[in-house]
């Protein structure tokens, strides 16, 4: 049906016996001549659904997170197996509050942690590292040249004497920095994580293994021992606990929804309706998840919510479009058909908007963003049943309270008064953006803020902008741990790998240890370095230590079965067992964005200058280098995607318009919104990286429908010959209390999200409360103002009677 369609082809009609049950389209007759039906399916499909949704689980996965075609991320797979205890890796800081390591109940404790974590399912055993495993040894020079051996032996039993012993070999072992604190007052537990238990063949299950963890805490910590843990597992574990605080945030936003929608249409029945099919909609998307093969992990936890809000929205139209029919004396079965042939069209293509703007983050190789664009997707499908086929169907049985039709017209159906003050005082303030004295000076702030925003949003950044996890608060226990062990630790758990190949047998050349040594001293030159390893620099140490500690001999041995020999002395991290494999290791101050891209590009650039037929510097490994990757692929794909979203909108918004110039009346506001929001982001520290990425495009999927509202209302008066400014206050009666309901309602539900746990739930509440809100008012402000010059109107008339104005669109 075309959005121009009238009340005339409408007629109201109170008896169904007077109405002809064949008309309307194929799809209407099938659906509506089979109510009864189509709820029963419904109501099945519910049940199932939701008893579906009963085994969907929450959980995360370190390869999810990552990009894993990326050329860093290929490279560190195609090493992985040479790679020691890197990527996912937990670090279990020991502090003893009253005194140092060197003390009985100390080791004691630190042996009972360490052998509790290595039974734990998932530890990489060969690679966990502490002051008791055999692999953490000391070296040195004696009399008979180097000697060395496990740091706490065999003999050890707790005695003054060998707790001397102990300390003596750890001051030999180079560990200090390492696993060992300057200060000598705690050490840690290094706990590499295999992606999957092998005893069941299961992903690693990080919620269950941060309880452990906190188990552990609650065991061992005391009055004179502190525990301090961070990693990725931990990490991610603490935010799937979390995530059940989230879900009250979104039991207190669907309640602000409902509580908004009750207030706007004082009708218990049809608010109970519409928040019905949207929460129905949630539910077949949860049931369809674990069906499917898929699962909620700490970033697409936001989706069923962001289907939710798309569903009310949708439900608000649906809705007032029937109430007015049945206001004007039209049956509830008959203004239920009426509302479907007004709207299905219009609401299906505003759902395809939407679908879009999720479809586009496929475009990013990060599976974790994927996943919650299929999500997404999934879920704006099953709209398609629930909201634009269900709602008018059930209404079409309940209808909706005679005061609540009567109110819904009165609002819309007021005719055109002959002078301004007698219209309503918010109406007629946005109806003067259709005159030139208001649009142009309105159209000129836009620009200004534009330039503005976009000057501010040059500056936003690529990756976390704050130390620790940017995905919890900053005092929340997880970064507290963290930032102890930063403090202590000169090798902070920020590393960045670079990885050198070499043909088999050759990784301890001389020309090849001198290059990587060069590469080392350059990286320890940068400000964000805080130290670094290698197999060159174990062999300068030790060449000194095999001529009597003689600094002057701190240098790259030149003798190849000196080399030799360090090789066979040297740890396993270092280099692999085909010596066609070393590991530079780079300790960073932070992670943060600036960091990792002064330390990549140092890298890149060694690696033009120094690569070789024989001998490669590759990028990344470590969790650095993973962060440098991860930020790489988001940069090129903020700029690409949100290239393909505007695209999208712009071809969509032509095919329902067919005038570029009410396209550029559309598109225009939402960019502005775009661009602001990104400034936004600058403003309040938040860099684009995983968590924000998917916001911008589904801020503009979903900003598109108020223009859909509004736009599509206000041509179709103008077709029938009314100026811009009778046929945007009638648009505004008609469809503008919706808009403003919809964007105030989701704008206020999401901003409680700014009080959650959950660092990156509060960025993302503020960023679309941002977006919902200014969208709205560029459709009701920034849109007509750009019709004033763009869209011709017809005469100026006079009061058009109520049946002129029987056209409806939804978003």
């Amino acid at each position: 049906m075309s959005p121009d369609t009238s009340l005339a082809q409408h007629p109201p009609i109170r008896n169904l016996a007077d109405f002809d049950k064949s008309s309307g389209s194929l799809l209407e007759r099938l659906l509506f001549n089979h109510r009864l039906a189509i709820i029963l399916l419904c109501a099945l499909t519910t049940i199932v659904l939701g008893y579906q949704a009963t085994k969907l689980e929450l959980a995360a996965s370190f390869e999810k997170m990552i990009p894993t075609k990326q050329p860093f991320i290929v490279n560190y797979f195609d090493h992985k197996n040479d790679l020691a205890a890197l990527g996912n890796v937990v670090r279990i800081a020991i502090e003893n509050r009253t005194g140092s390591i060197f003390d009985s109940d100390y080791l004691e404790t630190l042996r009972q942690i360490n052998d509790e974590v290595f039974l734990i399912p998932g530890v990489e055993r060969p690679y966990m590292k502490s002051l008791w495993t055999p692999a953490t040894r000391w070296t040195g020079v004696t009399e008979d040249g180097l000697d060395g051996g496990p740091v706490i032996d065999d003999t050890y039993d707790g005695s003054p004497a060998s707790l001397e012993a102990v300390r003596h070999n750890v001051e030999r072992s180079g560990e200090i920095g390492q696993i060992v604190a300057a200060d000598f007052k705690s050490s840690i537990v290094l706990v590499p994580l295999l992606e999957r238990n092998p005893e069941t063949g299961n992903r690693v299950d990080y919620r269950a293994f941060s309880q452990r963890m906190e188990k552990l805490r609650v065991d061992h910590q005391s009055d004179k021992i502190a525990i301090h843990i961070n990693g990725f597992a931990k990490m991610v574990g603490d935010l799937i606990i979390g995530m059940h605080q989230v879900l009250i945030f979104f039991v207190v936003a669907i309640g602000i929804c409902s509580g908004l929608l009750f207030w706007y249409t004082r009708c218990i029945r049809s608010t109970v309706v519409v928040m019905a099919c949207s929460c129905i909609a949630v539910v077949w998307l949860l049931g369809l998840l674990p069906s499917l093969g898929y699962e909620l992990d700490p970033y697409s936890i936001l989706v069923p919510f962001l289907v939710f809000a798309i569903g009310m929205s949708h439900g608000a139209q649906k809705m007032n479009g029937i109430t007015q029919d049945i206001g004007r004396g039209t049956h509830r079965l008959i203004a239920a058909r009426y509302t479907f042939r007004r709207l299905f069209v219009a609401g299906l293509t505003a759902l395809v908007a939407d679908a879009v703007g999720f479809a586009v983050l496929m475009l990013i190789q990060i599976r974790v963003i994927q996943e919650l664009a299929i999500a997404a997707s999934i879920g704006v499908a099953v709209l398609i049943f629930t909201n634009l086929v269900l709602l008018p169907i059930l209404l079409s049985y309940l209808g909706v309270s005679a005061t609540a039709a009567r109110r819904s017209l009165a609002a819309a159906e007021q005719p055109l008064p002959q002078a301004d003050a007698s219209k309503n005082p918010l109406w007629h303030f946005l109806d003067r953006f259709t005159r030139p004295r208001l649009a142009a000076p309105a159209i000129g702030c836009a620009l200004a803020l534009g330039i503005g925003a976009a000057i501010v949003g040059h500056h936003l950044k690529i990756g976390d902008l704050e130390q620790g996890a940017p995905e919890l608060r900053q005092d929340s226990a997880y970064n507290r741990d963290d930032a102890y062990i930063t403090g202590n630790y000169a090798a902070s758990s920020d590393i960045f790998v670079t990885m050198v190949t070499t043909p088999p047998g050759q990784c301890a050349r001389y020309d090849t240890l001198m290059r990587v040594d060069a590469l080392e001293w350059g990286l320890s030159q940068l400000p964000g370095a805080e130290g670094t390893l290698s197999l060159a620099s174990i062999a300068k140490r030790m060449g000194m230590g095999m001529n009597e500690g003689n600094a002057r001999w701190y240098d790259v041995p030149r003798n190849q079965d000196t080399l030799n020999f360090v090789v066979n002395r040297a740890p396993r991290e270092v280099f692999n067992v085909n010596c066609d494999f070393l590991a530079v290791y780079t300790y960073l101050r932070d992670h943060k964005a600036d960091t990792l891209t002064e330390v990549s590009e140092a890298v890149g650039r060694f690696a033009a200058e120094n690569d070789s037929a024989d001998v490669h510097f590759l990028r990344a490994a470590g969790n650095a280098g993973i962060d440098a990757a991860t930020n790489i692929v988001v940069k090129a794909a903020n700029g690409e995607m949100l290239v393909l979203v505007y695209a999208a909108v712009v071809i969509l918004s032509f095919v329902a318009f067919r005038s570029w110039r009410a396209v550029v009346c559309a598109v225009l506001p939402l960019l502005l919104t775009s661009t602001l929001c990104e400034a936004l982001m600058v403003s309040l520290g938040i860099g684009v990286k995983v968590a924000t990425l998917p916001v911008i495009a589904l801020g503009v999927g979903i900003g598109v429908d108020y223009a859909l509202y509004v736009l599509t209302v206000t041509q179709a008066h103008l077709r029938q010959g009314l100026s811009l400014s009778q046929a945007y206050y009638r648009a505004l009666l008609f469809t503008g209390r919706v808009v403003v309901l919809t964007g105030c309602t989701l704008g206020i539900a999401v901003a409680t999200w700014a009080f959650s746990p959950i660092k990156f739930q509060a960025d993302m509440g503020i960023l679309l409360a941002f977006m919902f809100v200014w969208n709205m008012l560029g459709a009701l402000i920034l849109l007509p103002a750009l019709a004033c010059f763009l869209l011709k109107g017809g005469h100026d008339g006079k009061t058009v009677p109520a049946g002129a104005q029987g056209v409806a669109i939804d978003g």
